[in-house]
């Protein structure tokens, strides 16, 4: 599967998740590429495991392993399996072909969910790693638009009809609070994820049992390591042949939840972008409609909508899959599995992206919500108006059934006639109101009609979003790495340590090494997008074609061994771009510098910088300023 973007090949169908919607790092954690190379870490952590606890199974063994988890002969492994029929079975053939020496030992006392099921818990673990600071830094970018609108006066809806005035705050913490929902079950279903482990064909560690020839001890030794090394806090006790197929449920029913929440977000704000009140973000040179030009569509929102459909109703698939599930097990899972636990978390991806694009981006027109709340607002009032007039010695009888006639008056020059609500001009030339014209101005101010709404965002957000929000902070502060193709930019293929780097499909993710670091650059079509630092790295590179906003980070390389960092200011310097020997042609054709030196002024004045982030997956977070821009160079 190939990241998100990449059409691929024009005559054959690709899933629009993948192809059009879904990230580069959701896509791939759901890739071919890291499915293969996980069974081969389990295969390797099993070998490890078993050699510790005295099988005999040599050094030499565990290292020829340990070198080729990345060496997968896709096509060989294709083949294996059309003859075999076993997709398991065809990759411990192919594995074994390139260990020659640890053939043997490979996949012992194992059946096919050893890596099949354990590879899709670390995969749904991995996935979860993925929405969970995306979900929070949507909540926390709409917790900033609701403080911000807290105050601002808007006309409520119940039924879609006029309602009691809220605020464009209060109504937004409506969605930050099912979202926040959402986050807290997200991470339960993630946390409460355990792994299958070692346990057999009906997971009843026979053959491992017999293997340590009747020693329980080492069997339960076996499995706790396995899981240690995969990093689980626990395993199944109990299983058939699989993990439970429950476990699918509770993923996908979180997940579901969340399409239902995106969907009712999404909906509102369709429905306030037709009253004019509010619109998500529209591009200058967006097109609306291809026969319309004035339209402005939500189109974004519709997208979501769009998904979240389709995402709710993948929920199906699992729970059909675990109540046909015979005794230990049955085969009819797999299919639907590969196609509904992919798309649900791809889908999920997609539309918390776009949803983040949305919230970053929300426009708000309070000049059309004053207009509207003019038209309804003296309806409204009535009833502050009837107690005023009683306070200056009115009749609350008289003044109901003035208010009465008034009212109907005033409803049908609006129904009928077009006109505007003009019941306060009736109420201010009816003398018997006379005694309260001078409160008619305050009796009308919709800041007096909204209760406690601006008191119970303050309260919300400091009391429950915030600290939900806590362990997220780091990550809300940055932003996902979002390449895009060049065909300037040249593809590094190979680099002093050879290729450290895989094919997936038509994306490529290569690896340099440079001064015992390892920089990663992530390619489409052989064209390079991006440079990557990985754990440990004792200095940064920049992306290199990705367009981000006012400031652009560029890198490429000096030599086979050293790098070259170049940045574009802001300012408005040309200077030519840096050469690429190694690819024998210029990175680019952008305004850019590459001095290599230590830059003078705040850090912050060169836009982004790479920070590694857990489950291996990269961040550009914005430089401090008190931090100086350092790159490093060597002959």
């Amino acid at each position: 599967m190939a990241a998100g973007g990449d059409h691929g090949a024009p005559d054959s169908y690709r899933s629009p998740l993948a192809s059009r919607y879904a990230s580069p790092e959701m896509c791939f954690v759901f890739s071919d590429r890291y499915k293969f190379r996980t069974w081969r870490q389990l295969w390797l952590w099993l070998a490890e495991a078993e050699q510790t606890l005295g099988l005999p199974i040599t050094n030499e063994q565990i290292q020829e392993m340990k070198l080729n988890l990345d060496n997968i002969d896709f096509k060989m492994a294709a083949e294996e399996e059309k003859q075999l029929r076993h997709d398991v079975m065809a990759h411990v053939h192919t594995f074994g072909h390139c260990c020659p020496k640890a053939a043997g030992i490979i996949h012992l006392g194992a059946t096919s969910c050893y890596v099949g099921d354990n590879t899709d818990l670390i995969i749904l673990r991995n996935a979860f790693d993925l929405l969970l600071p995306k979900l929070a830094r949507v909540i926390s970018r709409l917790a900033d638009f609701a403080k911000e609108h807290a105050n601002l006066p808007t006309l409520g809806f119940t039924h879609f009809q006029p309602a009691q005035l809220t605020t464009v705050g209060k109504r937004c913490c409506l969605w930050i609070q099912d979202l926040c929902m959402d986050l807290q079950n997200l991470k339960r279903v993630r946390d409460d994820l355990r792994f299958r482990g070692v346990k057999g064909t009906t997971g009843t560690q026979a053959s491992f049992l017999q293997l340590f020839e009747g020693d329980h001890q080492k069997v339960e030794q076996l499995d706790k390591m396995v899981t240690e090394k995969a990093g689980f806090k626990r395993a199944f006790i109990i299983t058939g042949q699989t993990y439970t197929r429950k476990v699918d449920i509770e993923v996908l029913s979180v997940l579901a939840s969340l399409g239902a929440s995106v969907h009712k977000i999404c909906t509102d704000i369709r429905l306030l972008a037709n009253l004019k009140e509010m619109e998500e973000p529209f591009e200058k040179q967006q097109i609306g409609s291809s026969a319309m030009p004035y339209k402005r569509n939500p189109m974004r929102s519709e997208r979501c909508c769009s998904l979240a459909r389709h995402l709710m109703t993948l929920l199906m698939d699992p729970l059909q899959t675990a109540s046909v599930q015979w005794f230990e097990r049955t085969l009819d899972d797999s299919a639907n599995r590969r196609i509904c636990l992919a798309e649900a978390f791809l889908t999920a991806d997609t539309i918390l992206n776009t949803l983040q694009n949305i919230s970053e981006g929300l426009v708000v027109y309070p000049k059309v919500i004053e207009r509207r709340i003019r038209q309804e607002l003296p309806f409204m009032a009535t009833e502050n108006i009837i107690m005023a007039m009683v306070k200056a010695g009115g009749s609350r009888q008289d003044c109901h059934e003035k208010i009465r006639v008034l009212s109907q008056q005033a409803a049908t020059v609006v129904k009928q006639e077009g006109d505007d609500n003009d019941l306060i001009e009736r109420i201010q030339s009816d003398a018997y109101f006379s005694p309260i014209h001078s409160q008619l101005q305050h009796l009308l101010d919709p800041s007096s009609f909204i209760g406690r709404a601006p008191q119970q965002v303050q309260r919300f957000l400091e009391e429950e979003v915030y600290p939900l929000l806590k362990p997220y902070e780091s990550v809300m502060k940055a932003t996902w790495l979002r390449s895009r193709p060049s065909d300037r930019a040249p593809s590094i293929t190979h680099a002093e340590g050879g290729l450290l780097g895989h094919d997936l499909d038509q994306s490529v993710l290569n690896c340099v090494r440079v001064n015992q670091a390892v920089f990663c650059a992530l390619a489409r079509n052989g064209r390079s997008l991006a440079l990557l630092r990985p754990p440990g790295a004792d200095c940064w590179f920049s992306p290199n074609c990705v367009g981000l906003g006012t400031s652009r980070l560029r890198a490429g390389l000096r030599s086979r061994s050293s790098p070259v960092l170049a940045r574009r200011r802001y300012a408005r310097e040309r200077l030519p771009p840096p050469a690429c020997p190694a690819a024998g042609r210029a990175c680019a054709e952008v305004p850019q510098r590459a001095d290599g030196e230590r830059a003078s002024g705040p850090r912050a004045r060169w836009g982004l910088a790479l920070r590694w982030a857990p489950a291996g997956h990269m961040f550009l977070e914005p430089m401090k300023p008190e931090e100086p821009f350092i790159s490093k160079r060597s002959g």
